[in-house]
């Protein structure tokens, strides 16, 4: 799937099955939740934190897909398009960081 196909598809589900887009803003908070559910998933399972029983049912890429879900909406309310944006931060990125990492000796 393209990013232009799960932007389509997003927005089709949206229309058919969610009824609505929720607000921009309420959007915005349940994006800031979902990432709170990974941190936590990435803090037990990478970092020091131990599962409590609670978490040990949640599956990191159900949760990744949680956050792309609610950023697509996002970028589907907002008019942007996440193919077109992300091939333009690539290029900014390489612009700007074509030396940077290569000659940091922290990354060697």
């Amino acid at each position: 799937m393209t990013i232009e196909e799960a932007q389509k598809q997003v927005d089709n589900w949206i229309k058919t099955v969610g009824v609505r887009y929720f607000s921009e803003l309420t959007n915005m908070t349940i994006l800031t939740e979902e990432v709170g559910e990974l941190a936590r998933i990435m803090a037990r399972t990478y970092g020091d934190q131990s599962f409590k029983k609670s978490d040990l049912d949640k599956n990191m890429a159900d949760e990744m897909a949680d956050v792309l879900w609610v950023l697509i909406c996002l970028a589907n309310q907002t008019g942007v398009d996440l193919t077109d944006a992300l091939k333009k931060n690539i290029e900014k990125k390489t612009k700007r960081d074509s030396d940077r990492h290569i000659n940091n000796d922290k990354l060697k």
